[in-house]
């Protein structure tokens, strides 16, 4: 039902909250209510979720909204409506392809001329030899060659033409299908609008708000971080790329990012109870109702009439006459067969197992009264027929339900019918469950004496598939499947168990054009400090790094990081997950300022009372040298080698100390040693360490003893 003579307000998009797949849009529209209560909200884009739109009053003269429905309507355009890219492309098509006609053209008369060649007259048997004409032969080549260049030059200008119109038809297509989907089709606009139905007073000012769900959109976190060296903290800017093409333009409007998923199940699980005893029905929902007893006799009177002729058939069909009895009247015409309906099996067909609810479903809400949407239903399952106080048939419906009986042969008795016990609908007892569809009430429809018997008089919902709506909405989804930016991640992915929001300082365009848009979200305070990690056991290089801590109740997402020293950008690279008041540490590359330099010595000996006993000394001297103009911090890792033989001991003989593991979070190898060093500017020092392996003298090290 559309309502054309409601007023029309305008709506303006005025915040968006993205998703990690979806958003859901926010939409202000104020105007005057006229004395019917019913105004319609136009602006909407065409692929928003009908059942998630949401319309309250935000301010006004105290109404409220009864009613919502969604109603999408087309009209088309009018012959100025300007197209620039798209008549831009269909021009470059044609151009490109005029050019590729010319280079065809050309490439031909090239081959027409290379084919020319002299060809001597057929020679009888009595004919002397005759001596070729030499000239001639020259004289053909030389303008063979002379046309060849100049048609080869020409070949070249075509060539590059069609080239240069190539690459122009690339580029504007490229344009086109990256342009933003806000604009209308070429020729038809459709439009999606809710009616809305207000129970105040008439020429009252509201002000309502539009809340509802689109598809189409994705966001994934991204960061830039600026700090001084030899600060302690740093400033962390939070940025999202996100990417939409959910058909309308988001121009300045209030962004929020969340990494919840839109579509997952926000309703609790209904915990049904267990009882011993005797079997007892399911107990019925307080918004049903038994259908009325000899609902089948409601449309007795109209099947006895016959069904009406149309007025545009009087007097016969094309050219056929309308079929006479022998009094002279119009026979009455035989209704053609009805075929089956293919609505979904639910509540209000006869026979048929309507699906469970959804596991935690809630109950279906009564109609005011105490009335259900689907009151006038079908008899639903053979079990509902034997439950007490359920309805019955009267016999002139079960006549009438029943099938026509077969004509007896002659001098021949009828046989009796058999009796088809009604068929019984597996793990289902007690009353229908109406599904999700059948509880919209505002898509119910009765229907008339027109449709087949199991459904005349019943309430069914009626929604029509729609190809375009299915195909607008395949749009929109494709930018799910667009390639990430380097090193980010999905929301879904880098947020684990827990779910987060971020709202936007300022306000932001985002185009509908399915391609990524990068914005600034905000501004985070973490702590900085710089570090600098050495293993020259394994590479004789200090690398600098920045330990990053996390000191907001926000987490961190992972995505890539831009790091900033003073004016200097030094590079791009991944930062993990970091929960609040957790520590990472990210890598900056070599730091030239800072070297190491590592030297062994192992010296082998016997101990003990007869010499059982393999002594292995290892010494270890570990020189750093810090060349940079301020005092650094330098981690330099060692390792002692671990062994579970217990005829084999390690004595270790350094100032170095082992991980802990509750302040230390990154894991570390078993045999790990950490020295730390603080070096003034321009400083150097020495690190001394060692460590002896005692093995029996009948054993060795496995690759021999004397190793480094």
């Amino acid at each position: 039902m559309t309502d054309g003579t409601a007023p029309r307000w305008g709506s303006a998009l005025d915040s968006v909250v993205v998703y990690a797949q979806g958003a859901v849009c926010r939409r202000l529209a104020r105007g005057s209510v006229p004395p019917g209560g019913r105004v319609r909200v136009t602006g909407l884009p065409r692929v928003l979720d009908a059942g998630s739109l949401r319309v309250r009053v935000t301010g006004g003269e105290g109404s409220r909204v009864i009613e919502a429905r969604v109603e999408v309507e087309a009209e088309p355009l009018g012959a100025t409506v300007p197209d620039a890219l798209r008549s831009e492309v269909e021009a470059l098509r044609e151009e490109c392809a005029a050019a590729q006609a010319r280079h065809d053209r050309q490439v031909r008369l090239i081959d027409e001329v290379r084919a020319l060649r002299p060809v001597p007259p057929a020679r009888r048997r009595d004919d002397p030899h005759r001596r070729t004409p030499v000239d001639a032969w020259l004289e053909l080549a030389d303008f063979v060659d002379e046309r060849l260049t100049g048609l080869h030059s020409r070949l070249a200008e075509l060539e590059k033409a069609l080239g240069r119109a190539e690459h122009a038809l690339a580029v504007a297509a490229d344009r086109l299908e990256r342009a933003s989907s806000d604009a209308p089709p070429a020729h038809v606009r459709t439009t999606v609008s809710v009616l809305v139905t207000f129970d105040g007073a008439g020429d009252a000012e509201e002000e309502v708000e539009l809340e509802y769900a689109v598809p189409g959109a994705v966001w994934a976190p991204a960061y830039r971080l600026t700090h001084r060296q030899g600060e302690s903290s740093g400033r962390l800017v939070l940025r999202a790329s996100i990417a939409q093409r959910t058909g309308e333009d988001w121009t300045g409007v209030q962004l929020a990012l969340a990494t919840a998923d839109l579509g997952r199940r926000t309703d609790l699980p209904r915990l049904r109870s267990l009882r011993i005893g005797r079997r007892q029905p399911d107990p019925i929902p307080s918004g049903w109702r038994e259908p009325p007893s000899g609902l089948a006799d409601l449309f007795a009177g109209y099947d006895a009439a016959g069904r009406r002729p149309d007025a545009t058939h009087a007097g016969g069909v094309g050219g056929r006459p309308v079929p006479v009895t022998a009094a002279g009247t119009p026979a009455p015409a035989p209704l053609p067969p009805m075929p089956m309906p293919t609505a979904p099996q639910g509540y209000g067909q006869p026979l048929a197992a309507p699906p469970p609810p959804a596991y935690g479903a809630p109950p279906p809400a009564p109609m005011p009264g105490g009335t259900h949407p689907q009151a006038f239903g079908g008899e639903g399952t053979a079990q509902q027929a034997s439950r007490p106080g359920g309805g019955s048939r009267s016999p002139a419906a079960r006549a009438a339900m029943a099938p026509p009986a077969m004509p007896a042969a002659p001098g021949r008795a009828a046989p009796p019918r058999p009796s088809v016990p009604a068929p019984a609908v597996p793990g289902h007892a007690g009353p229908p469950r109406p599904s999700g569809s059948e509880l919209d009430y505002t898509a119910l429809v009765l229907c008339g004496p027109d449709e087949p018997r199991a459904r005349r008089g019943r309430l069914f919902p009626d929604v029509p598939f729609d190809p375009t709506a299915a195909e607008y909405r395949r749009r929109a989804e494709s930018v799910a499947a667009l390639a990430l930016p380097a090193h980010a991640v999905r929301p879904r992915e880098s947020a684990g168990s827990f779910d987060h929001r971020f709202d936007a300082v300022a306000r932001a365009d985002i185009p509908s054009d399915g391609t990524w848009h990068t914005v600034t979200v905000g501004e985070i305070s973490v702590g900085l400090r710089t570090e600098y990690l050495c293993v020259p056991s394994v590479e004789q290089t200090v690398y600098a790094t920045l330990a990053l801590s996390n000191a907001t109740d926000q987490a961190l997402l992972a995505g890539p990081v831009e790091i900033t020293a003073g004016d200097d950008f030094l590079l791009t690279a991944a930062l993990p997950t970091l929960a609040p008041g957790g520590v990472c540490r990210v890598g900056l590359g070599q730091a030239e300022g800072v070297r190491v330099t590592r030297r062994t010595n192992l010296h082998e000996s016997t101990s003990g009372l007869r010499n059982t006993t393999t002594v292995l000394d290892h010494r270890v001297h570990v020189e750093l040298a810090n060349r940079l103009a301020e005092p650094v911090t330098v981690e330099v890792r060692e390792r002692v080698p671990v062994s579970s033989d217990p005829d084999v001991r390690i004595e270790e003989r350094a100032d170095w100390t082992a991980p802990h593991p509750d302040t230390d979070t990154e894991p570390h190898t078993p045999g790990t040693r950490v020295w730390r060093v603080e070096l003034p500017a321009g400083a150097t020092t020495a690190l001394d360490g060692g460590y002896e392996i005692r093995i029996p003298s009948a054993k060795t090290l496995a690759g021999g003893n004397r190793r480094s």
